[in-house]
């Protein structure tokens, strides 16, 4: 039930990520977001999950229907600026490295730290 989120922070998701290929995974929503995200960004791939099964359980279920070689995962609250993922790509060179936290300032008060981003190999 995170359209308005996904209203406001996903256009800079797509915007700004040329790299990758995007989804959404669904978690059993009740709103309109299926059907605004299928109007608006056709391009991105909406893995449904039939019920909610809370922020771990649904990450892990939907990643079962990804297949790509890095996962970036971004919660519905999250505003990317340009060239946020090329220094996480280029990182990933190095094979001793499996996850990665970049820096990530708090919306409301960017001079403070928020760490809820992790990307995983």
């Amino acid at each position: 039930n995170g359209k308005q989120l996904l209203e406001k922070f996903l256009p800079s998701v797509v915007q700004h990520s040329d790299e990758a290929n995007l989804y959404v995974i669904d978690n059993a929503s009740s709103d309109n977001s299926i059907h605004w995200l299928q109007q608006q960004y056709p391009e991105i791939t909406i893995i449904q999950l039939s019920e909610n099964l809370g922020y771990a359980g649904g990450y892990q279920q939907g990643l079962k229907s990804v297949e790509e070689p890095y996962y970036f995962l971004l919660n519905s609250d999250v505003e990317v600026t340009e060239n946020w993922l090329q220094p996480i790509l280029d990182l990933f060179t190095d094979t001793n490295i499996a996850a990665i936290q970049p820096k990530i300032l708090d919306y409301k008060k960017p001079e403070y730290l928020n760490m809820r981003v992790l990307a995983v190999v």
